[in-house]
């Protein structure tokens, strides 16, 4: 049994980390500040993990959560683009100097290794298939944020030896995933609108095409990481390989509800990208990961889960 620390071990990712580790019999303790994240996102594990209210910008709320534990998986950021168009400086504290706090930490516990929750907007409108050897070219506050936590993170490998892989995520998608806001990700507001049968929006043409992947494929990912130290200073693309438009999306939810939802299309948004795709070689050659869920039975549980809030599992 090893000793997991989540930080925003409430939210949608971590939460199933949570789950998923417990699962396999680990023991588990989540910071979390609860902006985002909420207790009901952990009630399968409710009483079978240690739960401690805290901000990552806070570095003694950090250093005893770190205390004891054998593995960080560093959940914890404001992750909306747009929000951190309005707000950088806020994206800066939490996805920076957050980072920082969540790595300085773990160098003084000793932690054996970190993974870091980064993502695929690092790669800005470059070369499709993003690959980790391209330039990265962050075009919002939100990827600066995430490519500069990444460089943190980096950073206390190469000068500490403290054992790190960043993983670049591309549109994770499934149960319990936020759908309340216009920040929230675009299959979450999709399938709680069709619920709800209102109309669905697509800011741009709905040609733009996006990566997605299932949240049980990430969790298993984050997971390899901790187990293999193949990956170890490195950056990994976690995602399908497949770019799907939001166009296709709203037909395959069409066959799924039974019914044609119905479109509204509105001006692009600032900071958004056309197309999003990763080439996964290299997670695949180091971790041994490839993505197992096919996208429709995800799109299937996750809609399953807003209907009755069952909390339909990975098919």
């Amino acid at each position: 049994m090893s000793k997991y620390l989540i930080t925003g071990g409430a939210g949608f990712i971590g939460s199933h980390l949570a789950e998923s580790l417990v699962g396999r019999g680990h023991s588990v303790r989540i910071l979390d500040n609860f902006s985002t994240g909420r207790k009901e996102n952990l009630s399968a594990v409710s009483g079978r993990v240690e739960i401690l209210e805290g901000d990552i910008r806070d570095r003694d709320a950090v250093r005893t959560a770190m205390a004891g534990m054998d593995f960080v998986l560093h959940q914890a950021a404001l992750v909306s683009v747009t929000q951190s168009v309005e707000n950088p400086e806020e994206t800066l504290a939490v996805n920076v100097g957050g980072t920082l706090n969540v790595m300085q930490a773990a160098r003084e516990e000793r932690i054996r290794k970190v993974v870091l929750a980064s993502s695929c907007a690092v790669y800005g409108a470059g070369p499709i298939p993003s690959r980790e050897e391209q330039a990265t070219m962050p075009l919002s506050p939100y990827a600066a944020s995430k490519l500069a936590g990444e460089s943190f993170a980096l950073s206390y490998y190469y000068s500490y030896r403290l054992p790190c892989v960043c993983l670049r995520y591309f549109n994770v998608f499934g149960p319990r995933q936020d759908f309340h806001s216009s920040y929230s990700g675009v299959i979450a507001i999709f399938i709680a609108r069709a619920v709800a049968g209102k109309p669905v929006t697509i800011y741009g043409d709905g040609r733009q095409t996006r990566d997605f992947i299932y949240v049980g494929d990430v969790v298993r990912a984050n997971i390899l990481a901790c187990e293999s130290d193949r990956a170890d200073g490195r950056a990994l693309n976690i995602g399908s390989g497949r770019g799907r438009s939001l166009l296709d999306l709203r037909s395959e939810l069409d066959a799924l509800c039974g019914v044609r939802l119905k479109l509204e299309l509105c001006a692009p948004r600032m900071g958004d990208i056309r197309h999003s795709r990763c080439a996964p070689a290299r997670a695949r050659a180091l971790l041994g990961f490839s993505p197992q869920t096919d996208f429709r039975a995800g799109l299937d549980a996750t809609l399953r889960w807003q209907r009755d809030g069952s909390g339909a599992k990975a098919p």
